[in-house]
């Protein structure tokens, strides 16, 4: 039979391990055709999840627990968790039962029907704030725009892929990545199934805001270079302007000797001009550090995460 290998990153979930894995396999038994894996990355949880994942593979051979030994981020907890893999395709969901599990089937479907990447893709967020989703729209928006790789909107880490899609992950070695993104670059024939995101039946999201602008930012770095070359159009921008305002400024006060009154001194159009320019020049130079920085975290080739302890690998 062929092998399946279900990933899942855990931070903090103790609470929602035994009805996941429940789930899982529940859905393992209606596929006959196919042998399971289970592997859990737990990506530095303070709380008892790696206990409860020792628990589940000293019960089940078939069940593998990986422990970082701290929290090194989703991606990389992924990453971690495809390193691992055996299967000839692999299912990545989350662990907080908002991928659901009884979508497996119709992911091992489309494998069978040909397609190379099936990907899981949101219709809407149940108690998702008004906020978070028109940010989410404008992230994705602009991606479309600027991005060098197009981005599917609303789509999720839960996805499936299969072995040839796999191998070609495993040759990325950058340590600021968004995985689907990374996925959808490398080309391979793709299929989308959409479904909708359920509440949280047990605690609240481990992705803060925060992580997840840290993360746009990350993949609009990563797969566009419209923010680097920003700076310059401003620069050209601004200059045109500034030297058709100067023109102006010298026309009407020394050519035809400032008919409208507007008094503007030498010094206070200077300052003004001054202060925006150099909030222009801040901006380029933000810009230019968040490609240094990538570039930093790359040349410095540090391990992209550090294992403690595998269990049944």
């Amino acid at each position: 039979m062929r092998l399946v290998s279900i990933i899942s990153p855990v931070h903090n979930e103790d609470d929602c391990i035994d009805e996941l894995f429940s789930k899982l396999q529940a859905v393992a038994a209606k596929e006959n055709n196919y042998e399971f894996e289970f592997i859990f990355v737990d990506d530095g949880s303070t709380d008892g999840s790696f206990e409860k994942m020792v628990n589940l593979a000293a019960k089940h051979e078939n069940v593998k627990a990986v422990e970082l030994t701290r929290s090194f981020g989703k991606e990389l907890a992924l990453t971690a968790g495809l390193s691992e893999a055996k299967g000839e395709a692999c299912i990545m969901l989350d662990a907080d039962l908002q991928h659901p599990p009884e979508l497996i089937p119709k992911f091992l479907r489309e494998w069978e029907n040909g397609f190379e990447v099936v990907v899981g893709v949101r219709n809407r967020g149940v108690g998702e704030s008004f906020f978070r989703r028109c940010a989410s729209a404008i992230f994705y928006k602009i991606m479309s725009e600027i991005g060098e790789t197009p981005i599917m909107p609303f789509a999720t880490d839960f996805r499936l892929i299969n072995k040839v899609a796999l191998d070609a992950f495993k040759k990325f070695t950058e340590h600021q990545r968004m995985t689907r993104g990374l996925i959808d670059w490398l080309g391979f024939k793709s299929t989308n199934i959409y479904f909708d995101v359920e509440e949280r039946k047990n605690g609240k999201t481990r992705h803060s805001f925060s992580k997840l602008m840290r993360l746009a930012a990350s993949t609009l770095v990563s797969h566009s270079f419209f923010p680097l070359k920003l700076a310059g159009y401003f620069g050209v921008l601004i200059t045109l302007c500034s030297g058709a305002l100067g023109i102006f400024i010298m026309i009407g006060r020394f050519v035809i000797h400032d008919p409208w009154s507007l008094s503007v001194s030498g010094m206070g159009m200077l300052a003004t001009l001054t202060i925006f320019l150099v909030g222009i020049i801040l901006m380029g130079l933000g810009l230019v550090a968040l490609y240094i920085g990538q570039i930093h975290a790359e040349v410095i080739n540090r391990p992209l995460y550090v294992t403690r302890r595998k269990i049944n690998l």
